[in-house]
């Protein structure tokens, strides 16, 4: 008699609903990372903008509703990876952090890598981007910003990503600043 295993049991959500009620969050592009923010009261939008022109991604946040936390899911403008999607996804995030800036409020940004082993680039657009969260770090933290990196592993599961984005983009991540959270 063979017997199988029972299928694992759900991910216990480790936030409770309503946590981000009244929050606003600018997704740089929407992804999965940012649909459980959605899901605990976030109100959140794309920046819907050519990345790559920062005078118009600059225009489309300015005329959007003022965000307190940015989630650039780089891992999607990365895509399939190479040489020339390298430079395009650390460009349109270094956009997007940019037109997100301002001097007058705080905030939060959340840069959120491919995963490890994604391709052969991937190392590369994972350290800038955990360097650009460093260095924001310091460089705007006299103006309240906080910046953090997600460096997911080959293992991590969408959920999970969505569940630490959604933790950090929360009161509880106001701590961290500067931080590269590296996932297995």
């Amino acid at each position: 008699m063979s017997t199988t295993a029972p299928p694992p049991a759900p991910p216990i959500p480790l936030l409770r609903d309503g946590l981000l009620d009244g929050l606003a969050v600018l997704a740089a592009p929407r992804s999965p990372a940012t649909d459980r923010c959605l899901a605990l009261g976030a109100h959140v939008s794309a920046l819907e903008a050519d990345l790559l022109d920062e005078d118009a991604t600059r225009h489309a946040a300015e005329q959007g509703a003022p965000a307190h936390v940015l989630v650039v899911d780089a891992a999607v403008l990365f895509g399939a990876g190479g040489p020339d999607l390298l430079r395009t996804a650390l460009d349109a995030t270094w956009s997007a952090v940019h037109a997100h800036f301002a001097p007058e409020k705080a905030g939060k940004v959340i840069l959120v890598a491919p995963r490890a082993q994604s391709g052969a680039h991937a190392e590369a657009l994972r350290a800038g981007l955990e360097n650009l969260a460093r260095t924001l770090s310091i460089e705007w933290s006299r103006y309240r910003m906080r910046t953090t990196a997600l460096l997911p592993g080959p293992e991590t599961t969408d959920p999970e990503l969505a569940e630490l984005v959604a933790f950090l983009a929360s009161s509880a991540g106001e701590y961290y600043s500067g931080c590269a959270f590296t996932l297995t």
